[in-house]
């Protein structure tokens, strides 16, 4: 089946930058949702002639959980009313305390959703669908404490790959990226070091922690990888987004990374709601070159970015650490 365009606006008249806002921002909010207090940090993928996505939703008593949903536009989404139920996929153990900051990806032959899953503390839970009706739960990925869990949408060298950040059982005042790889989904090893923080008089939006956000995307450079950003300021953490090019065949390996950050909390909808000052980057579709990000802002809502891969690229290339 043809796969919908993406969603897409061109870059507004005197923005030199390579990724630009939508103009009409944020795209999902919580209003018209009954009983729910946020909706952000959420995932998409091109799904039978249109969209699918997972999405958090934090309830009123601020109970974390992960929800599909579908649009035709990759703007306007159906989202449905009660969370995924998931059924025993390689495990039994479907404990969780919380569900949070889904990704979405298809491989080979299925929809994989990793999130942050609560066994005792944060870990990275996993599971697969074929078609967003049944959802089938698998081992965790890891030991606790980690999050941001990203699947590669290939298998690299034979074997399935996901980046993590590595955490402690609060709000990480600290987190680098790492690598794993799988050869069946279930036994993750071969843990790689990607990339730390940065010194603060280098790059300091990225200074305090970092984590992979949407799926990588394949280029004829590289993997090309957007990541948030944190930074401790004397108001707290600020989280903005940059971008990475990873080697093809060895993506533990930078090839550039970029210094300046993409895009920074400033509008109003990123720097107000329940955690003032958050870009968090989820997912990205592409077509062709052009790619639009989701992102959550203020970890209340769900908006997009625009961008040209080949510009992002030329981005990094000039502007790198």
């Amino acid at each position: 089946m043809k796969q919908a365009p993406i969603p897409w606006e061109e870059r507004p008249p005197g923005i030199s930058s390579p990724v630009w806002r939508y103009s009409k921002n944020p795209i999902i909010t919580s209003g018209g949702h009954p009983g729910r207090n946020g909706i952000f940090n959420s995932a998409t993928a091109a799904y039978d002639g249109r969209f699918a996505g997972i999405f958090r939703i934090d309830n009123r008593a601020i109970q974390m959980n992960i929800y599909a949903g579908f649009s035709k536009d990759g703007i306007n989404w159906d989202i449905e009313d009660k969370p995924i139920k998931f059924e025993p996929g390689n495990t039994n153990n479907l404990h969780s305390e919380f569900q949070y900051d889904p990704r979405l990806v298809f491989i080979e032959d299925r929809y994989w959703i990793t999130w942050c899953n609560g066994y005792h503390g944060p870990t990275i839970g996993m599971a697969y669908t074929f078609d967003f009706k049944r959802y089938f739960q698998c081992e965790n990925a890891f030991l606790p404490f980690n999050r941001n869990g990203v699947l590669f949408p290939q298998k690299i060298g034979g074997r399935y790959a996901m980046l993590s950040r590595p955490s402690d059982n609060g709000h990480t005042p600290f987190g680098d990226i790492f690598l794993s790889y799988s050869p069946d989904m279930k036994y993750w090893g071969e843990h790689r070091l990607v990339m730390k923080i940065t010194a603060f008089e280098q790059s300091g939006w990225q200074s305090t922690k970092i984590g992979a956000g949407p799926v990588p995307v394949l280029t004829s450079e590289g993997w090309l990888l957007f990541y948030h950003g944190v930074i401790t300021t004397c108001n707290g953490f600020r989280y903005a987004m940059g971008a990475v090019l990873l080697d093809r065949d060895e993506p533990e390996k930078v090839i550039c990374r970029s210094r300046p950050y993409l895009l920074a909390p400033s509008e109003l909808y990123e720097r107000v709601g329940d955690v003032p000052n958050v870009v968090f980057p989820c997912a990205a579709l592409e077509e062709n070159d052009k790619i639009v990000i989701y992102y959550g802002a203020a970890d209340t809502v769900v908006a997009i970015a625009f961008g040209y891969i080949s510009e992002v690229i030329d981005f990094l290339k000039n502007n790198s650490l």
